[in-house]
């Protein structure tokens, strides 16, 4: 089990309401910096701008495909052109493209934490990735949907292997206005159009709704940070440099990670870095992602994969594999997106989604502690594992080289 000390650190960061770009984001990322600096690193933050939110940009997109699909009947081919740019940048924010929307939002500050660990002087550099800002929840989260389907078409449900694409639910509704624009059916038009108000409804639902305590969601992953970085503060890994980060704002679609990567790009060579983002693992499985996209389906890379899957079974844990995740996003995509080499280690309950996600419950008492010590395990074992690649790759470069 996680040191008492963790689980304390892990329910005092629970009792600040974290959300993203707000000051108890700042807040709790100054708690953090100096939990890591108390553990012998040190640790410092970087202040970012962010929108600070998924709801915006997708309000104003859902918005507009629902008053191009009203006014379409007079005017069809302004509808045609509103509802077809709304569903472009609706698209582009959620396969975090270059989200070209929000750059045309207000924004606040965010805080990234990082955290230096391992060898100073290693020739391969991991960056180990938490969040610590924690989401709105909203009727769209209610955690009765996933139960209801399983029951209602449980043979199907058990053979999904990817989570529903939430992307493609929100655009939609301003593509079928287009098209039923373009195309003059009033039917496919009107539909478009109530997807669309339905769209915005739900979203407006999560913008009133409160912010969760985050246990899980991403408390969990800080607490393997924590103890990863005690462990290398004490024993650091020979051949490889570990960057302990966590970022604001991954619940405004990875604004944090994007700035992160704006900001260091040039300091972190693809080739000798791996990005390993944490997501979730307080939930009872511990699982190994496959891949992600909201939009479209981004596999992680493979040779990564398969690092990770060996060292689990170097500690003994077993990882679910298989699963790709649709319904959301993570850390490991702006990185991915960027070229280098990432993936993604979560958990999940039975029914194939995080535990308590974005809900209320999300709280500290909900947490399983035993899949956060096995994700540590798994996480220590694949440092240790790159550690031992890069001497290998060192000792085998004949002198005079």
């Amino acid at each position: 089990m996680p040191s008492s000390e963790t689980q304390r650190a892990v329910e005092q960061l629970a009792a600040i309401a974290r959300g993203s770009a707000s000051d108890g984001e700042a807040q709790a990322a100054g708690v953090l910096a100096r939990m890591l600096s108390e553990r012998g690193l040190g640790a410092s933050l970087e202040r970012e701008r962010a929108v600070g939110g998924f709801w915006q940009a997708a309000s104003l997109a859902a918005g507009a495909g629902a008053l191009a699909g009203a006014l379409g009947g007079r005017r069809p081919a302004a509808a045609t052109l509103l509802a077809g740019a709304a569903a472009a940048l609706m698209a582009d924010d959620v396969d975090n493209g270059e989200q070209l929307l929000r750059r045309a939002l207000p924004k606040r500050e965010t805080t990234n934490v990082l955290a230096w660990a391992g060898d100073p002087d290693g020739a391969e550099t991991v960056v180990l990735v938490a969040h610590h800002d924690a989401a709105r929840t909203g009727l769209m989260f209610h955690p009765g949907l996933v139960p209801l389907i399983n029951r209602l078409a449980p043979r199907w449900y058990g053979r999904q292997q990817t989570s529903t694409q939430t992307g493609w639910l929100l655009v939609a509704g301003p593509a079928l206005v287009a098209l039923g624009c373009a195309l003059g059916l009033r039917a496919l038009r009107r539909l478009g159009c109530v997807w669309s108000a339905g769209t915005l409804a739900l979203l407006l639902d999560v913008a009133r709704s409160p912010v969760v305590a985050g246990a899980n969601d991403n408390l969990s992953a800080v607490a393997v940070l924590l103890d990863v970085a005690e462990r290398l503060a004490e024993s650091p890994v020979a051949g490889v440099r570990v960057l302990l980060l966590s970022t604001g704002s991954e619940e405004s679609f990875m604004e944090g990670m994007r700035a992160f990567l704006a900001r260091h790009r040039s300091e972190l060579d693809p080739a000798r870095t791996r990005f390993l983002a944490l997501e979730c693992v307080g939930s009872p499985h511990l699982i190994l992602l496959e891949g992600e996209g909201m939009l479209r389906m981004r596999d992680y890379d493979a040779a990564l994969r398969e690092e990770l899957q060996a060292a689990a079974e170097d500690a003994g844990v077993s990882l679910w594999r298989g699963l790709r995740l649709g319904a959301g996003a993570t850390d490991a995509l702006p990185p991915l997106r960027a070229g280098y080499r990432a993936a993604c280690l979560a958990a999940c309950t039975e029914l194939k989604m995080p535990a308590n996600y974005h809900w209320h419950s999300d709280v500290p008492a909900n947490l399983d502690w035993q899949t956060i010590e096995r994700a540590t395990a798994v996480t220590l074992g694949f440092i240790r594992r790159t550690g031992e690649s890069a001497y290998s790759t060192w000792t085998s470069v004949p002198i005079g080289v």
